[in-house]
């Protein structure tokens, strides 16, 4: 991996060099052989600077919450290099990747499935904070009530357990618990779409301040773009394994290149009834292909209304526009005049 080029290493605090994420499909009872494979993560580059917030949004499927495993190393990448702060993780084995993972924590969709019921929110944080450093009993106390209080939960919560608490509370214990060990960067993974849209508002403004606060780098993953555009300084919009836009979060949602990002961006309501009823829809047709036989070209090109013949044979490269924004579509040129 170490031979692999790496853009903007100098600058970048997160590196992700042409990540792939296979999984091999397997029939037979006795035999097992191999019929196929999923690509899931399919030659994913990104950089993000230190304290940026990344929005990674798609639909179910694209491939979204597994590039957030495997920048974490719950899944190792099948290809390619996942670096932070100058340091190779997909490289990084046992005891050497134990140490490092004081460095990157991961936030669940479901705090309740992530949390031991059986342990009190004290057990829970105490254990997190030992974890990665020697601390002394008698200053774990305070240690834990400074993180409850850091995520807007009261101290004297701490011998509950957590079906003793809401939703929205077991997720800040969630968040309070990634930051037991002080990361440099957070996976975010679908964190509000299992709580109330008010709910949702607070935990989104929390990840925001402590993201300031705390020079945090934070990647959030959502299928819901109305969401990351609050939260996000950029926005990489994910299709089938590919990243297919990536840019400033203002201008992708106010600005699409790439007809799939135009499409989602029209789903997105407007709370203004004359806007609203102005605006035209882009409906896409159909379902998204298999990663195990994605299509020819453009892996979009069957859904795609603008699509001519040559998307179904040219494989587009993401390619930079103006204002910083990048799109992998061979007529953004066109598109864009006529739309």
């Amino acid at each position: 991996m170490s031979n692999l080029r790496l853009k903007n290493r100098n600058e970048a605090f997160l590196e992700i060099c042409n990540v792939k994420t296979h999984f091999p499909v397997e029939r037979g009872i006795f035999i097992r052989r191999r019929v196929g494979t999923v690509r899931a993560v399919d030659g994913v580059s990104l950089s993000l600077n230190k304290g940026e917030i990344l929005g990674l949004v798609g639909e179910s499927g694209c491939g979204k919450s597994t590039l957030g495993r495997t920048i974490m190393q719950l899944i190792p990448p099948t290809e390619g290099a996942v670096v932070l702060a100058g340091k190779h993780l997909e490289q990084l084995q046992g005891a050497e990747l134990r140490e490092a993972r004081a460095d990157f924590q991961m936030i669940f969709q479901d705090p309740y499935a992530s949390l031991n019921p059986r342990m009190t929110v004290y057990d829970a944080l105490a254990e997190a904070i030992q974890a990665h450093k020697q601390v002394e009993d008698d200053k774990l106390p305070y240690l834990v009530s400074q993180l409850m209080e850091k995520v807007g939960l009261a101290p004297r919560f701490i011998k509950k357990y957590p079906h003793e608490f809401s939703g929205g509370q077991r997720q800040r214990i969630a968040i309070a618990r990634a930051l037991a060990v002080e990361p440099k960067l957070i996976v975010a993974d679908e964190p509000v779409s299992a709580l109330d849209v008010s709910i949702q508002a607070q935990i989104i403004n929390l990840l925001a301040k402590l993201s300031r606060e705390m020079q945090l780098t934070l990647i959030f993953i959502s299928h819901d773009l109305s969401v990351v555009k609050h939260i996000s300084d950029r926005i990489a919009v994910m299709y089938l394994g590919k990243i297919v836009e990536v840019g400033p979060a203002a201008q992708v949602f106010e600005r699409p290149l790439h007809p799939y990002t135009k499409a989602l961006v029209s789903a997105v309501p407007i709370p203004d009834p004359v806007r609203e009823s102005a605006r035209q829809r882009v409906i896409l047709q159909g379902d998204p292909p298999s990663p195990i036989n994605p299509p020819s070209g453009c892996a979009f090109h069957p859904r795609c209304p603008f699509a001519v013949d040559a998307c179904k044979s040219t494989t587009p490269r993401l390619e930079e526009f103006a204002g910083g924004q990048q799109a992998a579509c061979i007529r953004v040129k066109e598109i864009s005049s006529t739309t």
